[in-house]
């Protein structure tokens, strides 16, 4: 979910040595490691079909704008609840299998035709596909692409990083986790980047419980994210989720004090998106695909919890 871009890049130079890129800000030195930067999109092949015997939700068959966030979360009932454990449980597993399929040679299109044909096989949705017209049934990030890159025809290289992000709608309830995993040989800046960034998603949940204010999940990550020498890219947030993709309560991901308390019955996403570099994103002309203005890797990771009596549950954990 973003949360208002922009592309203003001021004060900054670049410079490389032995292989190495490096960026210059008005107040820091960025060591970005080695990668292959992502500068413009593929070919997209055309949509999946979707069986008609596949339960769809409404944006299917109606374009739906975006979500306000704005309003009362969801409080679940207990039979809710069990049907977000199935949605997350089955997203999770998919994702778990999509990440091993992920390998040098292979296509992003072809990680997308993967987790179509086992969401189908479970009798779920892919839940991006056409979600404000999104084209494709898996967001997939490479390297320097923050968040939301649609797959296409490009070949994983050996030193990429990926995220893989996958939401399934199942028996009406939609089920939402990603992760970043490695390629091939990974430099030691991008290893860095990816294990810290899932050190910040672990730290997030462990302030989670009821009565506890949202605001110190973004105090948490942007801590922790910062003692590690990482930045926290504010334009994308988690979100509520449940019968809808994307609903109150916003979760951000920085140090902020926005109002609003966890209550025992919510569930919502925590999946902080963490640089190598600045902080500052742009869109490419795909309309979705949302890169570092500075080139820089990001790795994200994602969880669907819910808010529990004594803490927090993670749903999306694979068997």
């Amino acid at each position: 979910m973003i949360q208002g871009l922009t592309a203003t890049q001021r004060g900054v130079r670049w410079w490389s040595a032995f292989g190495r890129r490096y960026f210059f800000s008005k107040r820091k030195r960025y060591d970005f490691g080695k990668c292959n930067t992502i500068s413009e999109v593929g070919i997209v092949s055309s949509e999946r079909p979707v069986p008609e015997h596949i339960p769809k939700p409404s944006y299917y068959f109606v374009r739906n704008s975006p979500a306000s966030g704005e309003g009362r979360p969801e409080i679940k009932t207990k039979e809710e609840i069990e049907g977000m454990r199935r949605s997350c449980q089955l997203a999770a597993d998919i994702l778990q299998r999509a990440c091993s399929f992920a390998k040098v040679g292979v296509t992003t299109d072809q990680i997308d035709g993967f987790v179509h044909e086992e969401t189908i096989k479970a009798k779920a949705y892919p839940s991006p596909l056409r979600y404000l017209g999104f084209p494709k049934s898996v967001c997939t990030s490479v390297n320097n692409v923050a968040c939301h890159g649609i797959p296409d025809d490009r070949k994983l290289l050996d030193g990429d990083i990926i995220n893989i992000d996958v939401t399934v709608f199942l028996d009406g309830f939609h089920g939402d986790c990603s992760k970043t995993v490695l390629i091939g040989n990974v430099d030691e800046r991008g290893k860095y980047l990816v294990d810290n960034t899932e050190g910040a998603l672990n730290e997030a949940l462990l302030c989670c419980g009821p009565g506890q204010p949202l605001c110190v999940i973004g105090k948490s990550i942007e801590k922790y994210a910062s003692q590690k020498g990482l930045s926290v890219m504010p334009a994308f947030l988690g979100h509520g989720i449940g019968s809808y993709f994307h609903g109150p309560p916003h979760v951000f991901h920085f140090d902020n004090d926005y109002p609003g308390v966890m209550l025992a019955g919510m569930t919502f996403t925590i999946e902080p998106v963490l640089t190598l570099g600045d902080t500052e994103a742009e869109i490419l002309e795909d309309a979705w695909t949302a890169v570092s203005v500075d080139g820089a890797r990001s790795a994200q990771f994602e969880h669907t919890i819910l808010i529990t009596e004594n803490g927090c549950e993670v749903l999306t954990v694979a068997d």
